[in-house]
């Protein structure tokens, strides 16, 4: 370890000791503070498990039934009626989830609005133990979790796979806006078992309301600024009809960015229906300093050539909301057409035209029955393509085209099934089953030269799974709770694969000629099994361990790629030969959810055997034929990537926390931290490729029921801990953030709107040269200046 992530570790240690030192001079005076500080919103999560908790409370969605202890009478489901309006959350507390047997990080409605990230990559950019690939800024980024990208970190969206083909290339967009997004939960741990082996790294899941789950509720409560007293009533929330809309504007000055979307919610009798579109642009945005690394020739004016984006969609969806359930469905359209910044991008005007129609449907149903809780299903078809478009030769503006074509039709289905809790006397005993498929087919015909034995990246191929999955949660008292979870899960691939010299996959292979695609027919049938422990201590803490083991097929790319991938600037080898990649994990946690002092801490270690990953050989290649380093003719345009397994351990951990220091001018202000490190290595010592840096950072806020202000520092170490081979050193950085937002009630009479927020948030404010170490364009392309952004959202 070098004496920098020593220091680092030494850092946090000492904030932990600090923090804890203060948080008792805090809860000393915290019967003086405002409730605010200590009575802290509900998270509620939907994505970590099968198994959903019913608290007596009414819950979100309309007929529910009363759930009761294990073996007493449970009362019938209410008819249907409008959901309860929950009370506006706190702007800017921490969220710290306690019930879930591993780390979930929930990123609420209230903050998505205020950071303003154009991708799920940049919206999660500075959580611990999450960074986004940055390949393009602002259009381009999907999140990696704990140094695991692509093919370890599931996205998804209502439930189903977020569609698109971003797990196939760092320069693919994620369909998910954060416009029309109203919670993103990331779930490391156990999830895998619920979404798919390929959620090893964790599951990143997006919520809207694009399927309403039950009838809008307009506000019943009375006209007043936040903490206030009423001023006049409004109309009764359980109206027979009623809707809601809600506008999310906002600019931003780093790019010349304008952002906009709409939403409507609207209901009657048994039907709740939803529409929205939104809309962003931005130019290329500005940066700090010269971004080519490695070549100092070109013109760049201040900005970071070939990075502007712009991005549209809109969804209209239903729901049939009836007696113990709801079925519903939507259709949704995203398009985005962004440039690729870098070198490459820039000489030749890259730029991606991405289309994706996507339907889907869910719908859940709690019968009268002494044995089952809820049934649940979620479906969805995906149709997506995306055209590379660029110039074949620099010199020549006449010769724009489309370079490459990536195609993605996809369907996916799942059902639950929720036993009632029973009594096993030793604990009451909930189970859940699930039963998932899908189907999907890619293509990556290239457009060049289609009598190539390439053609492409890839010829197309299909990818069918069928899993079986069941959790069973044991609650042994109110304090203890443990989970046992398994799936098994049959995957068959079909593709092709060309032929090669014999010993191309050793790892000491040599350069070689490409020959004719091979047809290849690959099945998997990969297991996983975890277990989980809560136990609730004195002083409000929560602690939790979990232990999994997780099998995970190779991906089609993986296994039939044959061609170049412009966005890594490699020459793409699959491998037929690889095997099943196994994670064994143990995650270990500490939080604390209420009272003036939250924190949450994590230490995982993942121990991997075949972990599978972009091996670069040295060699470079072009069209169908490769040469060594050593070879006396000039290095060739890409480098030769061959896909490997070789055994690899991960270690790391995780810590923020949120300290109320006391009352200020009528509100509350208060210090927080954060902390996150990974250390990825292979058996023989070196590196694992892309692994994100040290970070340690921390800042003060303030606020009161109408205002939040907030500073924070975000330090990241220089990495150095890299691949021998393609990688290079990545300095540190110090990432300044700083915000300010108003949020109240209005008067409806005044032009229609019931709610306000608007804010001010300042990026890079020390206008630094940052550098994202996991991104393959990280010599060649800058994260964006300084900026600040404005916003401004309305509720009618």
């Amino acid at each position: 370890m070098t004496s920098k992530k020593k220091r680092a570790f030494h850092f946090g240690g000492a904030s932990w000791l600090l923090l804890c030192a203060m948080a008792d001079g805090a809860m000393a005076q915290d019967a003086a503070a405002p409730s605010a500080s200590t009575q802290l919103p509900e998270i509620t999560v939907t994505a970590p498990s099968p198994i959903v908790r019913r608290k007596p409370a009414p819950s979100r969605t309309p007929a529910r039934v009363a759930r009761t202890a294990p073996g007493q009478n449970r009362q019938p489901a209410a008819e249907p009626q409008a959901a309860p309006v929950a009370a506006a959350p706190q702007q800017g507390v921490l969220p710290v989830v306690t019930d879930q047997f591993a780390t979930v990080t929930v990123v609420p409605n209230e903050e998505i609005r205020r950071s303003g990230g154009a991708t799920l990559g940049d919206l999660l950019f500075s959580k611990p133990g999450i960074t986004g690939s940055s390949f393009a800024p602002g259009a381009s980024s999907r999140p990696i979790i704990r140094g695991l990208d692509v093919n370890r970190v599931g996205i998804v969206e209502n439930g189903t796979g977020g569609g698109g083909v971003s797990d196939l290339g760092e320069d693919h967009f994620v369909p998910i806006d954060p416009l029309a997004t109203n919670q993103v939960e990331v779930v490391r741990g156990p999830a895998a078992l619920r979404y798919g082996s390929t959620s090893i790294g964790g599951v990143v899941s997006a919520t809207n309301n694009r399927i309403p789950e039950a009838l809008p509720s307009c506000p019943a409560a009375p006209f007043q600024s936040y903490g206030l007293p009423a001023k006049a009533p409004l109309a009764d929330a359980q109206s027979a009809s009623c809707a809601t809309v809600e506008t999310r504007t906002a600019v931003s000055s780093v790019d010349r960015g304008v952002e906009g979307g709409i939403l409507l919610d609207a209901g009657g009798g048994n039907f709740a229906v939803h529409a929205d579109a939104y809309g962003r642009k931005a130019g290329d945005y500005s940066i700090p300093g010269y971004p080519y690394l490695f070549d100092q020739t070109r013109p760049v004016n201040g900005k970071q050539p070939n990075s502007a984006a712009q991005a549209d969609g809109a969804s209209v969806g239903g729901s049939y909301i009836f007696h113990g359930g709801f079925i519903g469905a939507a259709i949704t359209q995203n398009d985005s057409l962004y440039r690729i910044p870098g070198i490459d991008g820039a000489d030749h005007q890259t730029r991606i035209d991405a289309h994706q129609t996507k339907f889907s449907a869910k719908g859940e149903y709690r019968p009268d029955a002494a044995a089952i809780d809820a049934v649940r299903f979620w479906a969805s078809a995906t149709d997506y393509k995306h055209n590379e478009i660029g110039l074949a030769d620099p010199a020549d503006l006449s010769s724009t085209g489309v370079r490459q074509t990536f195609t993605n039709k996809e369907q996916e289905g799942r059902v639950e099934l929720q036993m009632a809790p029973f009594n096993a006397r030793f604990a009451a005993v909930t189970t859940a089953f699930g039963l998932q498929a899908s189907h999907q087919q890619l293509t990556a015909p290239s457009p060049d030269d289609p009598g190539s034995p390439l053609n492409g990246l890839w010829d197309p191929n299909k990818n069918t799974k069928v899993a079986g999955y069941a959790f069973n949660e044991l609650k042994f008292s109110e304090t203890t709770k443990a989970q046992i979870a398994g799936r098994i899960e049959h995957v068959s691939l079909s593709g092709t694969t060309p032929s090669f010299i014999p010993d191309l996959f050793d790892l000491n292979a040599n350069p070689g000629d490409i020959g004719p695609p091979i047809a290849r027919s690959l099945n998997f049938t990969p297991k996983s099994a975890s277990i989980g422990l809560i136990q609730n201590l004195p002083g409000q803490l929560v602690a939790s361990i979990t232990a999994q083991y997780v099998e995970r097929a190779p991906k089609p790319a993986e296994l039939f790629s044959r061609g170049a991938h412009d966005a890594t600037g490699t020459f793409d080898i699959g491998n037929p030969n690889l095997g099943l990649e196994t994670a064994k994990t143990i995650e270990i946690g500490l939080r604390r959810a209420t009272g003036p002092f939250r924190f949450e801490a994590t230490a995982y270690y993942t121990k991997f055997n075949g972990f599978i990953y972009r091996r670069l050989t040295g060699n470079t290649c072009e069209d169908v034929a490769c040469v060594g380093p050593a070879d006396p003719a000039a290095p060739l345009e890409l480098n030769q990537a061959i896909y490997s397994q070789r055994d690899a351990t991960f270690r790391g951990g995780e810590f923020q926390s949120q300290l109320d220091i006391g009352p200020l001018n009528g509100g509350i202000w208060g210090i927080e931290n954060q902390f996150d490190v990974v250390r990825a290595t292979f058996s023989d010592g070196t590196n694992v490729p892309r692994i994100p840096p040290v970070r340690v950072g921390g800042g003060l806020f303030w606020r009161d029921a109408n205002w939040l202000t907030r500073i924070n520092l975000l330090h990241a170490f220089a990495q150095n801990d890299i691949a021998p081979i393609g990688e290079t050193q990545t300095a540190g950085y110090n990432l300044l953030k700083a915000e300010v937002s108003y949020r109240t009630k209005l008067d409806p009479s005044w032009f229609g709107a019931r709610e306000m927020t608007v804010g001010l948030v300042g990026n890079n404010l020390l206008n630094e040269n940052i550098r994202n170490s996991v991104s393959y364009t990280k010599d060649q392309v800058l994260m964006p200046g300084i900026g600040v952004r404005a916003f401004a959202n309305l509720k009618f």
